[in-house]
């Protein structure tokens, strides 16, 4: 700012900086310095004006960790900076993007001082400021919505979105853990496969490191070891495999860099679980990336192919794993050539080839294609496909809060495959789709009235699985209409939407005609139909809903008496009446007060009053049989020793789960505020259930020696034992009574040693 003059002339020096405002300081102009190397245009005034403006809203606020405030907006503007290449408008959405709901400004300030546009971004941004997740599910839908529908306005909403919780999934520590495992749970639930339908690969893979970190500490120190420890045989091996692929892309005279991509721990992790394999059994742990320079005049689809061919005349090819996504992107975007070839080293090593430009897209997403886009030039994105979508998913009505969010993360996660209308027409599918899902991808009249398919020529019903290249061609009928029956093999957002709308639409129908039908049969005895009749009829035959009641007589699953006025007089006049009218009562205000939806598994009712628990510290697990004070969760069955959580349930009780069990995902992710951080209490003396997979080579007396083992060596309770041999091999489960995880570790490390045995490993049962 420079120095000023006294009345004596001699120079007064400016006032020292705190060390906390030289902090803030020193990470705006970082900030600035980004912003200057990226190649948007210089607009430091605009940016350094919301800084000021940010940093005087939030003066004298700390953050839990104990930092300034204003550092977290900061950060976030540094990520959408350097990490998603965004400009100068996210920025400063970035550096207010707290201000509206954390102050007294509101977003008409912003408007008067930023204009439109920013306060358009802070505004999308203060409405889902509560995360994508309320304290009830219903909440949690509503929030969940309003994200999405703010992505069609403006992208860059969800974009700094994401950099917000990249942020705080970076200073997760300082965090209780009951909080850090809600947190890591609903990111790893949205935020990361958000992230990778918008192409933000690099961001992806740190928020499932980061959730994974915090959610299965030991496992994630246990990887990270590991790769450090053959990270020098992975670059020994990179560079024998390199060398003759310089020489041959030099000659070639390519500008171009080749380094070698390890897989993230998370990644590595994942495939341990869903292969059932040790961390020695990944063969693709890292990959070889070589991304070049277009040469001029020369397209870089054919450069890619060049590259190709170079390194196939070198390495033997292995033809089943070409991915050609140059000719044909993915729908976020993402542009590669993948192939595999066997190295030097007999390990097969697979390589992506990208160029620049494609690079840049990989890693920062979307908001690349802005940098390489002509100004005048509108494109019918991918991105603008799935937004479509999204917001057709929106329109439907009455989706149960977890069961809507399983309908989107399943389109968020999905791997793309792509299939052909008669005509030659490409459409893009989740992996998995059906002939079913192929035809309401082609409009929603032709789905509902589908009757089967022809892939490549072959009749198949609607549930046949498509795979990439299939032409598919549909068969409809005006008298077909969706069956209940579909839902369980239609595997896209857009179909299963479009099928329980017109299911939900014709039961109302029937319901009514039910409705009709019930009130004839009161009127014909006699009577004239009042709630409390109808009510005692539904409560007679097993309901607690009427429409439910109503929908089964006109199915004819249900058939009214013809003493139906005795009926009414009877139940009238017994001293049971009293407790069902009470029960009725009851279930009509629960209806009420919930959407006549199924409710998804383990999912709590919403308004219910719970104990308080100290969140502070851990809640003890105790194993002594009056004190027992935890239910063991049936879907994942942990025992002790296994990384768990506990969930408040609607009467109070811990539910114990495991941290990686699919269901406690759900929970964390919607029902944070009742999550426990639990610890085991000590060695336990009672038994747990436990199952193991033993695959080995099929031989006389393995059986035996098995289950003498077990017995004998260890003196465990055998349940259940179930083993199939089959050419050779066998594979069976034993499920036993253990006492925790150590008894089991010790168990496959004892039984893996057998003769002919190949792997033993602890399954869900």
């Amino acid at each position: 700012m420079g120095d000023t003059k006294n009345t004596t002339g001699t120079a007064t020096p400016a006032p020292a900086l705190s060390p906390e405002e030289k902090m803030i300081q020193d990470g705006f102009n970082e900030l600035l310095q980004d912003y200057l190397h990226s190649n948007h245009r210089r607009k430091v005034e605009r940016i350094t004006k919301a800084f000021i403006f940010a940093n005087q809203a939030h003066a004298g606020v700390k953050r839990r960790s104990g930092e300034p405030y204003i550092m977290h907006p900061i950060a976030v503007a540094k990520i959408v900076c350097k990490e998603m290449g965004l400009g100068s408008t996210s920025i400063c959405s970035a550096l207010l993007h707290d201000v509206v709901e954390d102050t007294e400004y509101t977003v008409e300030d912003i408007r008067n001082m930023f204009g439109d546009k920013i306060a358009q971004i802070v505004d999308g941004l203060t409405k889902i400021s509560g995360g994508i997740f309320g304290s009830q599910a219903s909440a949690q839908a509503e929030n969940f919505r309003k994200l999405l529908l703010t992505m069609s306005d403006d992208i860059r909403v969800i974009l700094i979105k994401i950099a917000d919780r990249l942020h705080n999934m970076r200073t997760l520590g300082s965090m209780l853990p009951a909080k850090q495992f809600k947190i890591a749970g609903e990111t790893l639930y949205l935020y990361a496969p958000l992230a990778h339908r918008l192409g933000l690969f690099s961001i992806k893979t740190e928020l499932e490191d980061l959730s994974f970190k915090y959610e299965h500490p030991q496992e994630y120190e246990l990887i990270t070891k590991k790769l450090e420890a053959t990270e020098e045989a992975r670059n020994q091996l990179f560079e024998h495999f390199a060398a003759p692929v310089h020489e041959k892309l030099k000659a070639m005279g390519l500008h171009y860099e080749m380094k070698a991509r390890v897989k993230s721990a998370y990644s590595i992790w994942n495939k341990m679980q869903s292969k059932g394999v040790t961390f020695e059994d990944i063969y693709d742990i890292y990959a070889v990336r070589i991304i070049f320079d277009p040469l001029p005049g020369v397209d870089e689809k054919n450069q890619c192919w060049d590259i190709y061919s170079a390194i196939t005349d070198i390495y033997r090819i292995r033809p089943d794993r070409i991915r050609d996504w140059v000719s044909r992107p993915k729908a976020n975007g993402y542009q590669a050539l993948h192939l595999t070839v066997m190295g030097p080293d007999g390990q097969w090593v697979e390589i992506q080839i990208r160029s620049r430009r494609m690079d840049d897209i990989a890693e920062k997403g979307f908001a690349a294609h802005w940098k390489y886009k002509e100004s005048n030039v509108e494109e019918d994105t991918e991105l603008d496909k799935w937004l479509q979508t999204i917001t057709e998913i929106l329109e439907s009505p009455d989706p149960n809060a977890l069961d809507f969010l399983d309908t989107i993360k399943m389109n968020l996660f999905s791997s793309e495959i792509f299939v052909f209308t008669p005509k030659g027409d490409i459409k893009t599918l989740p992996q998995g789709a059906t002939a079913l899902d192929f035809a309401y991808a082609l409009h929603s009249d032709i789905g509902n009235h589908c009757i089967g398919a022809k892939v490549n020529h072959r009749l198949v019903p609607l549930s046949h699985v498509l795979a990439s290249g299939d032409q598919v061609e549909v068969l409809t009928s005006r008298s077909q209409t969706p069956q209940p029956e579909w839902l369980n093999f239609i595997t896209t957002a857009r179909a299963k939407s479009r099928v329980t709308a017109v299911i939900n639409r014709a039961r109302k129908e029937a319901a009514k005609e039910g409705e009709r039908i019930v009130g004839e049969a009161i009127r014909k005895a006699g009577l004239e139909p009042t709630t409390a009749d109808i009510d005692r009829l539904t409560m007679y035959f097993g309901f607690s809903r009427r429409e439910e009641f109503f929908y089964s007589v006109e199915k004819g699953d249900v058939i009214l008496p013809d003493n139906i006025k005795k009926l009414l007089r009877d139940k009238r006049d017994s001293g049971l009446f009293k407790y069902v009218k009470q029960a009725l009562a009851m279930a009509v205000k629960r209806e009420k007060a919930t959407p006549p939806t199924k409710a998804p598994e383990n999912a709590p009712t919403p308004h219910k009053e719970l104990p308080k628990y100290d969140k502070k510290k851990p809640y003890v697990l105790k194993e002594e049989a009056f004190e027992r004070n935890y239910v063991l969760a049936d879907c994942c069955k942990p025992i002790p020793g296994d990384e768990v959580l506990g969930f408040i349930n609607d009467d109070g009780n811990i539910v114990v789960h495991k941290r990686s069990c699919p269901i406690a995902m759900r929970l964390k992710s919607s029902f944070g505020e009742r999550i426990l951080n639990t610890v085991w209490g000590g060695r336990m003396s009672s038994s747990f259930e436990a199952t193991l997979e033993v695959k080995g080579i099929d031989s006389i007396g393995v059986l035996n020696v098995i289950t003498k083992t077990i017995s004998e060596q260890f003196n465990v309770n055998i349940i259940r034992l179930l083993i199939e041999a089959k050419d050779g091999v066998f594979e069976g489960k034993i499920k036993m009574k253990v006492h925790d995880v150590e008894d089991i570790q010790q168990m496959c490390l004892t039984l893996s040693k057998i003769k002919n045995i190949q792997s033993v490993s602890r399954v869900a049962d």
